[in-house]
């Protein structure tokens, strides 16, 4: 039974390593569109509290 405990650990190991491997390489999309409205809007606002240069 020991025997069995000992091959045991290495294969959930391994399993955790491969699930943790594909989670990590899963394809994330970004809202490019979300993130150059967000930069415009930042752009707007700066242009708006930046007054006349002395």
């Amino acid at each position: 039974m020991s025997v069995l405990a000992w091959w045991a650990i290495p294969a959930v190991a391994g399993v955790c390593a491969a699930v943790w491997a594909a989670w990590s390489t899963r394809t994330r999309t970004t809202g490019d569109n979300d993130s150059l409205a967000g930069h415009q809007r930042f752009r707007e606002a700066m242009e708006r509290t930046s007054g006349p240069k002395q």
